[in-house]
């Protein structure tokens, strides 16, 4: 069974263009074919401002929202995010989507697509590895960087060039890698060994 991606769109501000990415990076995905792909979009889940009273390393959810987002991020083996960059940094929707959760995120591979101007997002994809290493996830080196996004989006279509493609195909071979690398400690957080 192909292990199970998702590619997240992570902005939630009206009038972003994340999910025509994301749909792009999905039928790539699905294309490449190691990958059981589906999308998955931050906005769905409607996430305040983190609202739980208890850590999240207890798994003590009391809002619906929580657990939605739980049960989402816990059936994943790998992620791919799509995100823009806000004043140097990563969109507060994505941080705090991250810090919701713990054990969900455990030993689970993140390639990371950037999009935006002249950086592509450079600046937000490196500030939250130091948040997606603290969770026990492995950013992997390889990415999708994509420079004046809004030059290959027409439509509401993401049009990508070839060097988005070469770099979409060397993030997903690599994720592959480590999903398949970190899968035995991925069924120990799931069984309940670690986290006791």
């Amino acid at each position: 069974m192909a292990p199970k991606l998702q590619v997240v769109t992570v902005s939630t501000r009206p009038g972003r263009v994340g999910p025509a990415i994301a749909q792009w990076f999905l039928d790539f995905a699905k294309k490449h074919g190691k990958f059981d792909a589906e999308a998955v979009d931050l906005a769905d889940f409607e996430l305040p401002l983190i609202d739980e009273p208890h850590h999240p390393m207890r798994r003590q959810y009391e809002h619906e929202h929580t657990k939605k987002w739980s049960a989402s991020v816990k059936q994943a083996d790998a992620f791919v995010f799509v995100t823009p960059e806000y004043n140097f940094s990563p969109p507060p929707s994505f941080t705090n989507a991250l810090d919701y959760l713990f054990w969900e995120w455990q030993y689970k591979p993140v390639g990371l697509v950037g999009y935006g101007g002249i950086s592509a997002a450079g600046r937000s994809t490196n500030t939250v590895k130091l948040t997606l290493a603290a969770l026990k996830m492995m950013p992997i080196p390889e990415g999708v960087w994509l420079p004046n996004v809004f030059q290959q989006i027409k439509d509401g279509v993401f049009h990508a060039n070839d060097f988005n493609a070469q770099g979409a195909t060397a993030t997903l071979n690599e994720l592959l890698r480590w999903t398949e690398a970190l899968k035995p400690l991925r069924e120990e957080v799931r069984g309940g060994v670690l986290a006791k």
